[in-house]
């Protein structure tokens, strides 16, 4: 799939790109297929982005009435560009860049013959002119509306399991150039790692799976003001849906805004794993956790959701 990781990071590289731009794009992809595209800007104190979701129906997905489940890929980011103080795109938009170019894929395989049993949505947002924030160890890119306005416009109560892609090289504690996936977060907890998805990765990849280490931090709320390593695990705050990090990584600590940083050949490592973890969830196969063991979690020591929330105090001003 590198030609429509191609192909989405030049039209995501343009001071000009709006949603509709890439709606656009997509459609003209196969423009008579049943696919679905959702489009809606929201303006917040430091400028707008747009919302982007694309549903690209299965054979014998909830759409269609079946028993085939629905995947979620959200392209997490602050933005894709940090106009006018950087030029270009910026290292922050591979969330991005990654879930409009599978969503590409999935759109050209249908169009091909190659549609597959179970839903997919892919969702993101587009804005090239997205603010900058301090960070240690290098600065972190912003977002023009908060965290919990992404969560509403891109966690959709449809996705059962979600893939949750982001730009993750601004840290010292995950140092591999490519992709690494995380453990499986769920209402507060986090889960083992799934062994299905080693699995894939180690198929897809051809190396042993790199997973990143997470605190219970990066499962919360950044509108509580503690540590996160970055945004990567926020879609886990606003869904029962079980969520995994598929970061893009570095090894070298990466600033976010950085121009110049992304490499088109993980991007497509990571979309090309998105792709084969939707085809064997939809067939039913492959899964995020074990579901008997997550009942007796449940059962032993009762609920984490309030993990989900702020917390005690509530929340404070993000940025």
């Amino acid at each position: 799939m590198l030609s429509q990781v191609l192909a989405v990071h030049d039209l995501l590289d343009d001071p000009t790109v709006d949603g509709q731009r890439a709606i656009d794009h997509l459609r003209a992809i196969a423009p008579d297929l049943d696919i679905r595209y959702d489009l809606e800007r929201v303006t917040g104190p430091r400028g707008h982005t747009d919302f982007v979701r694309v549903v690209i129906p299965g054979t014998t997905g909830r759409l269609a009435g079946g028993e085939s489940r629905t995947l979620g890929v959200v392209g997490r980011l602050g933005g894709i560009g940090a106009r006018p103080e950087r030029i270009g795109y910026v290292s922050d938009g591979d969330g991005a860049c990654t879930a409009l170019a599978v969503a590409a894929k999935l759109i050209d395989m249908a169009r091909r013959g190659d549609r597959l049993p179970g839903d997919v949505i892919c969702s993101t947002h587009v804005c090239p002119s997205a603010p900058t924030r301090p960070h240690d160890p290098v600065p972190f890119m912003d977002s023009p509306i908060s965290m919990d306005t992404a969560n509403d416009h891109e966690v959709l109560p449809a996705m059962e399991v979600i893939l949750s892609v982001d730009t993750t090289k601004g840290n010292k504690v995950i140092n591999h150039r490519g992709m690494a996936i995380s453990n499986t977060a769920r209402q507060g907890y986090l889960l083992p790692v799934a062994p299905d998805l080693v699995a894939m990765y180690e198929t897809v990849c051809g190396i042993p799976a790199q997973v990143f280490p997470l605190s219970t931090q990066d499962i919360t709320p950044y509108s509580n003001g503690l540590y996160h390593l970055n945004s990567i695990l926020q879609p886990t705050c606003a869904t029962e849906a079980p969520v995994v990090g598929v970061a893009l990584v570095a090894q070298t600590a990466v600033a976010g805004s950085a121009t110049g940083a992304s490499r088109e050949t993980d991007i497509e490592e990571a979309g090309r794993f998105c792709i084969e973890v939707a085809k064997a969830y939809g067939e039913g196969w492959l899964q995020f956790f074990d579901a008997a063991e997550w009942d007796e979690l449940q059962r032993r020591y009762g609920s984490l959701a309030f993990l989900q929330t702020p917390g005690e105090g509530g929340p404070v001003e993000e940025g």
